[in-house]
Order: C-alpha cells, then sequence, then structure tokens
C-alpha cells in the first residue's frame, strides 16, 4: 500500500501549525474564563475578609468560599456565616485604592474568579434570626435567646467578649435577617442599626452567600460548620 503523501516542512506549513496551535490555546483560555465566571456566579465566590468583626472565626485578611446556590435552594438558616451587601449604608465610602490599571486588572479577576472579592459595599456576619424569630439580649445569665431558647456561644464568641452589651428585644419581619459579628464588641451588627430609618435587618435577597470555607492562609483551612446550640432554637412563633 501506498503510504500518505506527506506535508513539506516549508516555512509557510510550520507558520499555519502555530496558528492553528495558538487559535486553540486562545479558546481553551476563553472557555476557562467563561466557566470560572460562570462558576463564580452562580455556584462559589472567594471573599478576603478586611476587618476583625467575625474574630476569631474569621480573621483579618482571610480568605473564605461562599457558596451561593445552597441559599438560593434550601433558604438561609440561623447560625450560618453568610456574605451580604450592604442594606443601607452600613459600611462608610472607602476610597479604591491603585491606578486605574491595577484596579481594571484587579476588577477583572474578580470578575472571573481568579481573584478574592475586595468590595467595599460586602460584609460578613452570623445569622442569629431569620424571618419571624423573636431575638432578645438578654436573659438572666447574659446570653441572647431566640424564640426563648438561649444560645451557647462559647464556641464561636470572640475570647471575653459577653453576647452583647446592649439590650435588645426585636422580631425579625419576613424576608429578613438579624445578624451579629462573632466579635461583639467590634462588629457594627444589626444592633447598631435599630435605629436606623432602614431599620437593622437585612433583605435576604441581599446575601450573597453562606461562608463555607476558610481557604486561605493554608495554616488556617478549615469548614464553617452552623454551631451545635442552633439545632435547639424552638421554632418561630412556638
Amino acid at each position: 500500500m501506498t503510504p500518505p503523501p506527506v506535508a513539506p516542512d516549508t516555512p509557510s506549513a510550520r507558520a499555519g501549525r502555530s496558528r492553528s496551535v495558538l487559535r486553540e490555546v486562545l479558546i481553551i483560555i476563553v472557555v476557562a474564563l467563561l466557566l470560572s465566571a460562570l462558576v463564580r456566579t452562580f455556584l462559589l465566590q472567594a471573599f478576603w475578609i478586611p476587618s476583625g468583626s467575625m474574630e476569631n472565626t474569621l480573621l483579618r485578611e482571610d480568605r473564605v468560599v461562599v457558596s451561593k446556590i445552597g441559599t438560593r435552594v434550601s433558604g438561609i438558616e440561623r447560625g450560618e456565616v453568610v456574605v451580604f451587601r450592604d442594606p443601607s449604608d452600613w459600611l462608610p465610602p472607602v476610597a479604591d485604592s491603585g491606578n486605574e490599571v491595577q484596579r481594571a486588572v484587579r476588577n477583572g479577576l474578580e470578575f472571573v474568579g481568579l481573584a478574592p472579592s475586595r468590595s467595599d459595599r460586602d460584609l460578613v456576619k452570623r445569622v442569629i434570626g431569620v424571618g419571624g424569630d423573636r431575638v432578645v439580649c438578654c436573659d438572666a445569665e447574659g446570653r441572647v435567646t431566640v424564640n426563648g431558647t438561649p444560645l451557647d456561644e462559647g464556641d464561636y464568641i470572640y475570647p471575653g467578649d459577653a453576647p452583647s452589651q446592649q439590650a435588645f428585644d426585636i422580631t425579625v419581619p419576613q424576608g429578613k435577617l438579624w445578624v451579629m459579628g462573632d466579635h461583639r464588641s467590634a462588629s457594627g451588627d444589626s444592633r447598631v442599626h435599630l435605629d436606623d430609618p432602614a431599620g437593622p435587618f437585612v433583605d435576604e435577597s441581599d446575601v450573597v452567600g453562606r461562608a463555607m470555607w476558610v481557604v486561605w492562609p493554608l495554616s488556617r483551612l478549615a469548614s464553617l460548620p452552623v454551631p451545635d446550640t442552633f439545632a435547639d432554637v424552638a421554632p418561630a412563633g412556638g
């Protein structure tokens, strides 16, 4: 049998093969970036922790991975650590750092999921009460109660902090959340905004997702489960 002819290895043939390889590499890169952007938009997103309001659960400069699908499918539950958009100017405006090129590169990497979000309009807190819950501070032993059930918060509250130095007695409207930081004495959470015109609650629709894992630094690699104490909370209105 006569072997098939071999294409001559000319400069033009080599250039054609190089262009073909380059096109394939570019297609792979574009598809990978699109998939990464889709994952960031609908499934998972990384966030950078800028403050100490959730210490020692989350420390400054930690990177966490947030799951978006869980809150959409099963809803938001008490005890979860969530990232949410600023409800009503809880945060002061922050000037963006870096020059225009640096900001454009950073924003592009954040968009496709190759860099953690550093948005100055996102916050991270723990959900203490959901729609219908009555959240009170404090009982005779100084504990926060939800629907009359005292919370044992020793596993996550910052060492030496009281559950709250501020008294409150609120009922969470449907579709809203009452949130608090684990570092209670350093957290500008729902308690601080009791007298705001917009109220102290977070809309469920403002929740970006649930923080599931600390992924950086590697020495702090850990999951972020719901503390056991929330399993004992009585149903709202019970």
